[in-house]
């Protein structure tokens, strides 16, 4: 089974200023597509070759296989959430959800923020359900390590922000507060919503 770079939802230019077309042709074009080229090259005669990304990614151990998919699996969910015309506000279930748990949507936004700026290198910072409570928390993971990655865990990813420097260097530099705040302008509700529903 090949798999595929997903085409992006919106035109390169069309997220500036919050991502600008020049990020958007580092990250997806460069980075996200080299994942996508190694994890094919590297399933070729082996276990993995039929199976899905998302069998891929938990029924392999750390090591390259596991690195190359999951990152291929990030980088689609992020960059599915974007948009240059976003639903900005979640829908009522969902509001309550975050509402009951942080307040309000400007409190998860801060606390959300918070979690992401205090990720010390290459990380992931995500808005996860338990699929069994429904209720909602914000976590870290390094690297290349998702929620997914354990078919026993409750956690069901419903959006992430990804935090590695390749993401926003170009547009803030050092400034990572900055790409979070602009973050998220271009996050459409809409998708979140679907993935916790």
């Amino acid at each position: 089974m090949i798999i595929e770079l997903p085409k992006l939802n919106f035109d390169p230019k069309s997220l500036a200023p919050a991502i600008s077309a020049e990020t958007i042709d580092y990250h997806y074009n460069k980075h996200h597509t080299m994942y996508v080229e190694n994890i094919n090259k590297l399933i070729v005669w082996t276990e993995f070759e039929n199976l899905s990304l998302e069998e891929i990614i938990q029924k392999s151990s750390a090591g390259p296989i596991f690195n190359n998919a999951a990152q291929v699996w990030n980088h689609n969910f992020y960059f599915e959430a974007l948009s240059p015309k976003p639903e900005i506000m979640p829908n009522l279930i969902l509001l309550e959800n975050i509402i009951e748990k942080w307040g309000s949507l400007d409190n998860f936004k801060v606390e959300f923020n918070k979690m992401a700026i205090s990720n010390f290198g290459s990380w992931w910072t995500w808005l996860i359900k338990d699929k069994n409570s429904w209720k909602l928390d914000i976590i870290n993971t390094s690297n290349a390590i998702t929620p997914i990655s354990n078919p026993e865990n409750s956690q069901i990813p419903l959006l992430v922000c990804d935090v590695w420097e390749h993401a926003y260097y170009i547009d803030y530099r050092n400034k990572r507060a900055k790409y979070l705040d602009n973050f998220w302008k271009v996050l459409d509700w809409k998708i979140v919503e679907r993935r916790f529903k």
